[in-house]
């Protein structure tokens, strides 16, 4: 096996690049691709192998790059992380923008704005990537839509009991005020973010309000992010947060589809005002700015094959809640701003008397 990978970080958060080199995947949209890819052996053995130990880590992320759904795409991606394969990434689509500028991929504009198409499982996003001299500035991608649906769900934790939101940006997320729990977004409370985020997902994994209105294959909740209320600033909100998804990775960016679930619950609660923007900040210190557009245009399109939902697998019964309530028809259509960097090129290999293999994962 010889893999060749370009690898971003986007406001800290690695993405592992993979254009070339890759087995075949079936399917005729992203969507089955996905599928196809989480039943591939073949396929597989090259996310374990660019994700594990030696050649990755834990926290490792990266995107599969394969052909988009139609023409009106430039690109379709398949997102992986150690556990599996995610329905939605904002900083892999960040990334991705970058990418296809700097590489040549989507022809640009070396002054001004250039839109990169991409087909993800959860649907159609773009990244509007800004360049001046022809360096990139920034990525800004309209998400698909994002909307609530369910307010203060309770559930019990080894802390207690405590409150969350739900709300989908691509993947349903559970929002908790970190305060709550007795923590901070700060690096010293890493492991039991960390910890705290991951009981509290699978807590709330098979409850009414992490279940798609018309795709099941989105159902579950893939991540949970606790936050910091920072106040205001002179454009709007200032949060700081962390997402613990899949099963305990920790996000080091501000998470972007993350960011567009708590654009919606801003929103809907009135905090966010439709001519503001909410600063939002990592757990590393990095920034994205995020956005409800009131005038989309011809941005994010979720589509009748949206695509198959996180490897939430089972957890424990969230006992009963509130329907799940809104829906695609009625979210908004978010905006989040970040930046990516090449951090390098390497072509892995596996030596077939590797006793490691693949490799492994040690947390």
């Amino acid at each position: 096996m010889k893999i060749s990978v370009v690898d971003y970080h986007t406001a800290g958060e690695p993405f592992r690049i993979v254009a070339d080199g890759l087995p075949s995947i079936e399917g005729a949209s992203v969507a089955e691709r996905r599928t196809s890819a989480m039943a591939s052996d073949s396929v597989d053995e090259v996310r374990q192998l660019l994700v594990n130990e030696p050649r990755g880590h834990a926290d490792m992320y990266g995107g599969f790059v394969v052909p988009g759904n139609d023409d009106g795409a430039d690109f379709g991606v398949l997102f992986w992380h150690k556990d599996g394969y995610s329905t939605a990434c904002g900083h892999g689509t960040i990334a991705l923008g970058t990418w296809a500028v700097e590489s040549g991929l989507v022809a640009s504009s070396p002054d001004g704005d250039t839109d990169v198409v991409i087909d993800v499982p959860s649907g159609r996003v773009v990244a509007r990537v800004t360049c001046l001299a022809g360096a990139v500035q920034h990525v800004a991608f309209r998400n698909v839509p994002s909307y609530v649906t369910a307010r203060d769900v309770e559930v019990t934790t080894q802390r207690g009991v405590v409150r969350a939101d739900i709300s989908f940006g691509g993947a349903f997320y559970a929002s908790v005020d970190a305060s709550s729990v007795g923590l901070s977004v700060t690096p010293s409370d890493y492991a039991e973010l960390v910890a705290i985020g991951r009981e509290i997902k699978w807590a709330l994994n098979d409850g009414p309000w992490a279940r798609h209105a018309s795709d099941s294959r989105l159902d579950g909740i893939y991540g949970t992010i606790l936050y910091d209320d920072l106040g205001r600033t002179a454009t709007g909100p200032h949060q700081r947060n962390v997402a613990i998804f899949a099963d305990g990775e920790a996000d080091r960016s501000p998470c972007g589809s993350g960011t567009s679930a708590r654009l919606a619950l801003l929103a809907d609660s009135g905090q966010l005002a439709p001519s503001e923007v909410l600063r939002h900040d990592s757990i590393v210190g990095t920034t994205f700015l995020g956005r409800v557009l009131t005038d989309p245009g011809p941005a994010a399109d979720a589509g009748p094959d949206a695509g198959a939902g996180p490897d939430a697998g089972a957890g424990p019964d969230a006992g009963a809640g509130p329907d799940a309530g809104a829906g695609p028809d009625a979210g908004v259509i978010t905006e989040v701003q970040g930046n990516a960097y090449r951090t390098g090129t390497s072509t892995f290999t596996l030596d077939p008397r590797d006793p490691l293999g693949t490799g492994f994962t040690l947390r």
